[in-house]
């Protein structure tokens, strides 16, 4: 039997509408951030996601992680449909379109002390580790192969600007919990629809209203690693802009004095 709704009809119905939506009101907004830069950045995420997810995503359905319903996809590359690319662009597209509604650049140098960067790679990386072990029980196979997946980027993320990111941390909450509210409620229409199956075998069985934590926990750490991406590039820009600044003036100031 046929499911009701397609992979691609998910991004039409519920993909789709938000981003039009949410690029219409920014251009009628004056707090929306949009330049070369952001759209540098976005360019960036869009690269790096397609790149870092597409083999984990593929290995994960050659393992019977989840599937497919009959009719709801229309092609496949390599082991997953063509919508489930797609996706990869989408999301960060919608998550990034919401971000620059509510970012907030952290003032602070780039230079943050090396026991804040240190504490950073460590967290990140034992994210990483807890993945690794939980890789080697069936039950939470699909756990395991997100933290282990998950744990490199956050470490990296962290390593370089955790302190930043706590700086603006109310923003950035903000900016990740939204876009992952919705698309925890449209990971769960889809598998209530029979759009994609997540794995018994492979999970807990855990559930939040429904939705298995481990399709919650992939949403919320994808908006993690684009969020915290973005953040950190349009700090970086804007911190090496600005000491480039201070330097010109510095140098200024000097060639007059010893003009005088």
């Amino acid at each position: 039997m046929s499911v009701a709704l397609t992979y691609l009809g998910v991004h039409a119905v519920f993909v789709l509408p938000p981003i039009i939506v949410l690029g219409w009101l920014g251009l009628r907004r004056d707090g929306f951030w949009w330049n070369r830069r952001a759209a540098s950045g976005l360019a960036i995420m869009l690269v790096l996601a397609v790149t870092y997810t597409t083999p984990w995503d593929n290995l994960l359905i050659a393992e019977g992680v989840w599937w497919y319903g009959d009719g709801a996809v229309v092609a496949t590359i390599w082991h997953a449909p063509v919508g489930e690319y797609l996706f990869f662009i989408l999301q960060p597209i919608l998550t990034a379109l919401w971000l620059f509604h509510v970012l907030q650049i952290p003032d602070r140098s780039l230079w943050i002390p090396w026991k804040h960067r240190l504490l950073g790679a460590i967290a990140g990386l034992a994210v990483g580790g807890l993945g690794w072990i939980l890789l080697g029980t069936t039950s939470t196979f699909y756990l395991g192969a997100i933290l282990l997946w998950a744990g490199p980027i956050l470490a990296i993320q962290w390593a370089f600007g955790l302190t930043a990111l706590w700086d603006v941390r109310r923003r950035t909450l903000l900016a990740i919990a939204v876009p992952t509210l919705y698309l925890w409620i449209v990971d769960r229409i889809a598998i209530g629809l029979g759009v994609w199956v997540i794995s018994d075998t492979h999970t807990t069985g855990l559930t939040l209203l429904g939705l298995p934590i481990e399709e919650a926990l992939f949403f919320l750490v994808t908006n993690v690693f684009l969020v915290q991406g973005l953040v950190l590039y349009v700090w970086t820009l804007d911190r090496l802009d600005s000491d480039t600044t201070i330097q010109d003036v510095r140098s200024r100031l000097a060639d007059r004095s010893d003009a005088g």
